[in-house]
């Protein structure tokens, strides 16, 4: 019999457990026993999607893992209009504090910090060396928009290096950022860290000063409209287990302690 690491193993007794409960056929298992479980994560977390359906594949049952990915508080809008889910991961505790208020989820966990960073696309066509040179009205910079995490934190770091900066959109999720910078629609964005690191060759990154001291917190839960409560909360177990810290560390994050 092959073993699973210990925080698997966790995992997989806690989803036993839930089997039992719910009865041999569990809303969102199908014949085979797999269980299909919506995650939604904030956009900045699509990075580790594949991994995180690696495990949740080894579990006993296996679980698959459908994913929605988008700025952070257009998916706590969206639980809260009721679109169905059984995880919700965001970017920010200002977000999951409104899924919280709005009864969407569940006892939130702190999963990771994350911080920002400026990108120019790969061969920085505009010369752009620092924050500094984005007063130039010849450069085109996206931001997030304020409404969500990144642009939340965008807007600490304008304040923090005292910038008047003037973009020429602003972004409902970070993803959409990276891909105006890579794609040449735009000379410069800020985004995360873990963003930059996924781009690799197709972005130059530049440091945005005091960012250490303005990282953004991801934060998980269960939703409370979860059709397999029991299975919904043991995924959140693995996404809080070492071996997804292992992953998120990997792909740039600073795992919680």
């Amino acid at each position: 019999m092959t073993r699973l690491p210990r925080p698997l193993a966790r995992a997989a007794t806690l989803l036993g457990a839930a089997v039992l409960l719910t009865g041999c056929t569990a809303p969102g298992t199908g014949t085979t026993g797999a269980t299909d479980l919506q995650v939604f994560g904030a956009s900045s977390t699509r990075v580790i999607n594949d991994e995180l359906s690696a495990l949740a594949a080894e579990l006993e049952p296996p679980h698959e893992l459908t994913f929605n990915n988008d700025g952070s508080g257009t998916l706590v809008t969206q639980l809260h209009e009721g679109a169905p889910a059984d995880v919700l991961i965001t970017a920010d505790e200002h977000s999951m504090d409104q899924a919280v208020a709005d009864g969407s989820v569940d006892e939130p966990r702190h999963l990771a910090t994350n911080t920002m960073v400026m990108v120019v696309p790969a061969g920085n066509p505009a010369g752009i060396d620092s924050v500094d040179d984005l007063a130039d009205d010849r450069v085109d910079l996206v931001l997030c928009d304020p409404q969500v995490p990144c642009g939340r934190a965008s807007e600490r770091l304008i304040e923090h290096n005292d910038l008047t900066l003037d973009p020429v959109s602003l972004e409902g999720a970070v993803g959409d950022v990276l891909g105006k910078v890579h794609n040449g629609e735009a000379d410069a964005g800020w985004v995360y860290r873990t963003d930059a690191a996924a781009a690799g060759d197709d972005v130059e990154v530049i440091d945005i000063p005091g960012a250490e001291n303005a990282p953004t917190t991801l934060w998980v839960a269960a939703a409370t409209a979860s059709q397999t409560p029991e299975r919904a909360a043991a995924l959140v177990e693995l996404i809080l287990s070492p071996d997804v810290a292992t992953i998120l560390a990997d792909a740039g994050f600073t795992p919680a302690a």
